[in-house]
């Protein structure tokens, strides 16, 4: 039998290639389910932020967290300052603030720095009372949060 030259250790060269891939696709599959996991103790953190708001409070948080989540689905839930906030790449795009915890008169809906909002007068707005806010206020909400994301984080339709 002639002996294999390609081989150290055992294994063949393919072998060790073959080797060296897969410990990269499970190097990779562990980086994205800790990524998931973080992910889903981030929104399980905001969620439950959301749950001990004051009455009033608590249900303008819920609208809001259902509009960006259908929204722009491609931000991910995170605190921001103690209350709700919406990253992209881990920057917080739009956020919630409730009122009543802030010893506030309104809560608010904002938009930081890192939304793409800005219009060619040079001055547009950056945050939002929310008082009982009517439908078409919440349909206001949820076009604000599509041109901060650029749309391209949008729902399709």
């Amino acid at each position: 039998m002639a002996k294999n030259t390609e081989t150290t250790g055992g294994f063949s060269a393919q072998e060790r290639a073959a080797m060296k891939e897969r410990a990269a696709e499970l190097r990779a599959e562990a980086k994205r389910s800790k990524s998931a996991d973080k992910a889903a103790a981030e929104e399980a953190k905001v969620l439950e932020k959301i749950a001990h708001m004051p009455d009033g409070d608590r249900q303008l948080a819920e609208h809001v967290h259902a509009i960006v989540t259908s929204e722009a689905p491609g931000l991910a839930p995170k605190l921001y300052y103690g209350q709700p906030g919406y990253a992209k790449g881990g920057n917080v795009v739009v956020f919630f603030r409730s009122g009543q915890m802030d010893k506030e008169r309104y809560s608010t809906f904002g938009v930081s720095t890192h939304a793409t909002l800005d219009e060619k007068s040079g001055f547009w707005p950056t945050s939002y009372a929310l008082v009982e806010p009517s439908e078409q206020a919440w349909e206001q909400l949820g076009d604000v949060v599509r041109r901060a994301t650029g749309g391209e984080e949008s729902r399709a339709g």
